[in-house]
């Protein structure tokens, strides 16, 4: 399930790259922040609940997510780096998590588990000191 996300819906600023470089860095902003409000998104509102529930440092307390991409040296190269960027989290959530179910363990492996153990405890008793009488 792929979601796209439209361009209204995205604030996006250019500024200065960091980092080192040449004359060209200081001149030109070619670094791009994206930000886009979860809570007043058009996604679905499962989509929007887990996309908050994430526990990303790009997510502020009031929801909304800021990327910042400076890859690049060309502003046009950022934005869509950001956009991907952006599209590839919001699909990570897109669909719900499968249903845990919770199973018993069969006796046949119940068994293996206790017979492993009680070859281990055999194994360190051989190990004590050996008592003369």
């Amino acid at each position: 399930m792929t979601i796209l996300i439209d361009e209204n819906e995205v604030t996006i600023t250019a500024m200065r790259s960091q980092g080192a470089g040449g004359q060209n860095v200081n001149k030109v902003s070619s670094a791009i922040h994206l930000r886009f409000d979860i809570g007043a998104s058009s996604l679905s509102a499962g989509v929007k609940s887990r996309l908050l529930a994430l526990r990303d440092s790009r997510i502020t307390q009031h929801g909304v997510l800021v990327i910042k991409a400076q890859q690049f040296r060309t502003q046009d190269m950022n934005r869509l780096d950001a956009f991907e960027r952006l599209h590839a989290l919001v699909n990570s959530v897109a669909l719900p998590p499968r249903v845990r179910h919770a199973t018993r363990p069969t006796r046949a492996s119940r068994t293996r588990r206790l017979e492993g153990k009680s070859q281990r405890a055999d194994v360190k008793s051989m190990r004590s000191r050996v008592v003369l009488e």
